[in-house]
């Protein structure tokens, strides 16, 4: 009894390991890639998969999702004989596991060194300061020229990024500096446009300000030269509406004797003729009001007589002018 139920279990061993290897299920998002004494026979999907046992073999299993690979840093000369490092990130995805698998021995390999010669032919056709400024122009070709290789590997680039450009030491002190005088320089530059417009405002400011008050100050004069003028017309057309007489045009114009003559410069002053007539006129006036001027008023006619008057003055201080002696 003993060798038969040694030989069941042996049995139920067997049978429960080729059941398990019959049942193949397959994670979403993955591939299997089936031999058969060596030979690759099918793909197997996603899903529950059923396989010859003892037979057929799982030769890979395949990660069908987009892959990133991060690169070390590599170093590259560029044009003009400066040695950058460059960090590379390479988004892949597989799309044929088949090929992934029998196309390249280690396609993550491939990639990478791939990925480094062309980024060497890229970078060695430009300048230090085109590879600083042009990583779309990089991207774009690096991507372009690994999706063509890797194709036939059954693998698709989708995206290649420069994580960092690193050049030398002594390139970034200079670049540095470089920027920090650039940067000084838009500033000055900044501060001395700003310096004129200010001016060139403050300019305009004064000149409007300047015309605006000329304009205030012509029409001020031009309301006052039309007010006196008005005030004038006034008083003319009340004189002539009131039909002065003699007597009043020379009560006026004594009057105006203190206002001509007022001022410490005034040294010397005119005499208008019309003063004389107006005297006339008053003194005939005065001559009229009779006792009041005691008989010695001043009159005009009687100024060359011995009562005596102002012109009769007048005519005694020019002849004792004339009677001196001139002074050598």
């Amino acid at each position: 009894m003993q060798p038969i139920i040694i030989v069941l279990i042996i049995l139920m061993v067997l049978v429960f390991i080729a059941l398990v290897k019959t049942i193949q299920v397959i994670p979403q998002a993955s591939a299997a890639i089936v031999e058969r004494f060596g030979r690759y026979t099918r793909t197997l999907n996603a899903g529950l998969n059923i396989v010859v046992p003892f037979i057929d073999s799982i030769r890979n299993r395949i990660d069908l999702r987009e892959q990133v690979v991060p690169f070390p840093p590599q170093p590259v000369i560029t044009q003009d004989n400066l040695v950058v490092n460059i960090d590379t990130v390479i988004y892949y995805q597989v799309t044929d596991a088949r090929a992934a698998t029998y196309e390249v021995a280690s396609y993550i390999q491939a990639i990478e060194q791939l990925t480094v010669t062309t980024l060497r032919n890229i970078i060695g056709g430009m300048d230090l300061e085109r590879t600083l400024t042009s990583r779309e122009e990089i991207n774009a070709a690096l991507r372009g020229v690994l999706d063509e290789a890797t194709g036939k590997w059954g693998i698709r680039v989708n995206r290649v990024e420069l994580k960092a450009i690193e050049p030398p030491t002594s390139i970034q002190d200079s670049m540095e500096k470089q920027m920090r005088a650039d940067r000084d320089k838009r500033a000055a530059i900044l501060q001395a446009e700003g310096v004129r417009q200010s001016e060139i405002l403050r300019a305009e400011g004064e000149k409007q300000s300047s015309i605006l008050r000329a304009e205030g100050e012509a029409k001020a004069a031009a309301l006052r030269a039309e007010g006196e003028a008005q005030a004038i017309r006034t008083v003319f057309e009340s004189i002539h509406a009131g039909d002065a007489d003699q007597k009043l045009l020379a009560y006026q114009y004594l009057q105006m004797l203190p206002k001509i003559a007022e001022g410490d410069a005034n040294k010397l002053w005119i005499v208008p003729s019309e003063i004389g007539d107006a005297l006339k006129g008053l003194s005939g006036a005065m001559g009229n009001f009779g006792p009041m001027g005691g008989g010695s008023g001043f009159n005009p006619q009687n100024s060359g007589k011995d009562g005596g008057g102002i012109p009769a003055a007048r005519d005694k201080d020019a002849a004792d002018r004339r009677e001196q002696p001139p002074i050598d």
